[in-house]
């Protein structure tokens, strides 16, 4: 039985985030959303980055990215960066919640702003950021045995990575790791 989205409403409602260690190497702060279709059967909206940019290029990313100084929250970094990279707007998301941040390669603290999108919205594509979009069923992303676990060491420190493939996206790292988070959250069996 596929997960619905009133299901998954109610258990990141009733459940609070599993608990998160982070280290914030900086005071750097940025955000992405977690948009979740509302559909019969929910997806996850994910992109991949376009090959031509500096950093994580052709990875598979939730939108988002740093906060900028006029930005009111982390909230509005998510919804200003998903306006600016897909085309949502901010008004068709109904925000959710938050899930602990959590730090990036680059030493960013990223807050994953979970949010729910209508079905047929129609997506414009920044192609200087975003390369493809795609929809991921909720409770195929959501399922905790589909990543597989990767322990990584930077200098003294190990650290864990998780990854996944779905279809002929490889999805790892940071993003990997809040799906992960989530379903964990959600603790579908």
């Amino acid at each position: 039985m596929a997960l619905t989205l009133e299901q998954f409403l109610s258990r990141f409602m009733l459940q609070p985030p599993v608990g998160v260690t982070t280290r914030v190497m900086s005071g750097r702060r940025a955000a992405v959303l977690v948009p979740v279709i509302d559909s019969a059967q929910p997806g996850l909206l994910l992109t991949r980055r376009s090959a031509q940019l500096r950093k994580h290029a052709g990875q598979v990313a939730f939108p988002g990215g740093m906060q900028d100084a006029t930005d009111t929250s982390l909230i509005h970094t998510a919804l200003r960066e998903a306006h600016e990279e897909v085309g949502i707007d901010p008004q068709q998301v109904q925000v959710i919640g938050v899930l602990p941040p959590v730090t990036s390669s680059t030493g960013f603290a990223v807050t994953p702003v979970v949010g729910i999108i209508p079905r047929d919205l129609a997506l414009h594509l920044n192609p200087d950021e975003v390369e493809s979009a795609f929809t991921m069923p909720l409770d195929e992303a959501l399922r905790l045995s589909r990543y597989s676990g990767l322990t990584l060491r930077r200098g003294h420190r190990q650290h864990q990575v998780w990854l996944s493939w779905y279809e002929d996206y490889f999805i790892w790292g940071m993003t990997a790791g809040i799906i992960r988070a989530l379903g964990q959250q959600i603790a579908l069996p």
